[in-house]
């Protein structure tokens, strides 16, 4: 049985550059606070807690003072950076060079927005960090959505400025965007409403799905690794899925199950933007013990 890792799955630069950060503070000093999992993986986050890495909540940054803490690729809201300023907090900030630049284009959008008597709308998953970081751009007025039902959150008679959380699927954005446009046009307005859809997807997330349908077509069975957290994970994991039936999806090599390789002679492992590397190779070294034991048993 051949198994081979897909080289373009792994983590993204945002991600990178957060744990880098993470590493060399924690080299220096042994010891630092991280405001959420560092990244939507269990098995990373337990090995950067064993070199001393502190997962926190916000209502714990409310309590610290004098002290490091990293803000991970997902970006704050305004308020976090309060209290810091107020709690004498030193943050490392590794948010991700793109979730910035977005950050500053909701709030650009939020101003012309106010001045307009508009609406900013974000297409994303309540709660997410992310999210979390954009909505606080907007004073927390931001209307978040998902699903064509939430799309009813929206007033149709006022301007509406579209943004996407930067790791949801260029699919599902362009699914809000025209459902968006058709209700605006439903509406029966006298004069046209602006409309402003900004395309804020992340190019190194989008551009993995293209690739991975046509990674996922070249193998018998398809192992995707992701934390069971990660919102991109459950997205490229179905992309993989609708091209190759024999998908599954694991967490950690436990996960994998020697039945699904008994009619497979060629495996293709991939993952997440915050799958680490390691992991898939350790998902790899597993699976060719089945082949090993399968073997030896002829």
């Amino acid at each position: 049985m051949n198994v081979s890792i897909d080289p373009q799955s792994g983590f993204c630069f945002g991600v990178v550059y957060a744990i880098q950060m993470a590493e060399d503070e924690l080299h220096d000093s042994g010891s630092l606070y991280c405001l959420g999992d560092i990244v939507h993986n269990h098995m990373e986050v337990e090995r950067l807690t064993a070199k001393g890495l502190k997962v926190i909540t916000h209502e714990d940054l409310n309590e610290l003072k004098d002290c490091k803490v990293l803000i991970r690729a997902h970006g704050e809201p305004p308020e976090t950076y309060q209290i810091a300023i107020k709690n004498n907090i030193e943050l490392i900030d590794a948010s991700c060079p793109v979730v910035l630049k977005l950050q500053n284009r909701v709030r650009g959008g939020y101003d012309t927005a106010v001045a307009k008597g508009g609406q900013i709308v974000i297409y994303g998953i309540e709660g997410h960090a992310e999210v979390n970081g954009l909505k606080g751009q907007t004073n927390g007025e931001a209307i978040i959505v998902m699903t064509e039902a939430d799309l009813d959150k929206i007033d149709y008679s006022k301007p509406v400025q579209l943004y996407s959380q930067t790791t949801k699927s260029t699919q599902g954005f362009l699914n809000i965007k025209t459902a968006i446009e058709n209700r605006l046009q439903a509406n029966g307005n006298s004069t046209p409403v602006d409309f402003e859809a900004n395309d804020t997807l992340c190019r190194q997330v989008s551009n993995r799905e293209p690739q991975l349908r046509i990674f996922a077509k070249q193998y018998d069975t398809i192992i995707f690794v992701s934390g069971k957290k990660s919102s991109n994970g459950k997205i490229l994991h179905d992309v993989c899925k609708q091209e190759n039936e024999n998908t599954y999806f694991v967490s950690e090599p436990n996960d994998l199950n020697s039945n699904w390789f008994l009619q497979s002679e060629n495996v293709g492992i991939c993952g997440a933007t915050s799958t680490p590397m390691w992991l898939m190779e350790a998902v790899k070294d597993e699976i060719l013990k089945f082949n090993y034991t399968a073997a030896t048993h002829i």
